[in-house]
């Protein structure tokens, strides 16, 4: 069975290309040294500084292994992957709540881009794929669990 893609902007790629170097380089090295210190206070059966350090290593690995995994099956959504004005990943996009009557402005990503709190949505959520593929003016239909909303786009913009 093949791998799904994660798909991601060029931002993304670079974010967690540095964040898994970090990792590898500098949170190896620190925890090495913790787990070297809890050695030295003698007793490890009873040593809680040891087992948080070793259980910190753990959190590490997996997280490495965590990323090297979304890093080999990433593919980078570029400019000239959609077409000129149609929302894809990689846009900014301002829209019209059409119910609340308020703007809100979203930055589409891939799945693992994701952070809701700066604005970043993902292009499987239910507005990011209703999102996809729409231009300027559109009105698009986001059907949630939660209820039917309909947003007008009012910009779309391509971050380079």
């Amino acid at each position: 069975m093949e791998a799904k893609k994660n798909l991601m902007t060029y931002e993304g790629l670079r974010a967690l290309e540095e964040e898994v170097q970090d990792l590898k380089v500098n949170k190896r090295r620190e925890i090495a040294e913790k787990i070297k210190e809890a050695r030295e206070q003698g007793d490890l059966s009873e040593n809680a500084e040891y087992d948080a350090a070793k259980d910190e290593q753990r959190d590490i690995e997996a997280r490495i292994e965590e990323i090297e995994e979304i890093l080999k099956h990433a593919e980078v959504v570029t400019e000239e992957d959609g077409e000129a004005g149609k929302i894809n990943i990689g846009c900014t996009v301002r829209l019209l709540d059409l119910e609340f009557d308020e703007e809100v402005e979203y930055r589409l990503v891939g799945s693992t881009e994701a952070n809701s709190l700066k604005g970043k949505i993902s292009n499987e959520s239910p507005v990011g794929r209703a999102l996809i593929g729409a231009t300027l003016n559109d009105i698009v239909t986001v059907e949630t669990e939660a209820g039917t909303f309909q947003y007008k786009v009012l910009d779309v913009r391509r971050d380079s």
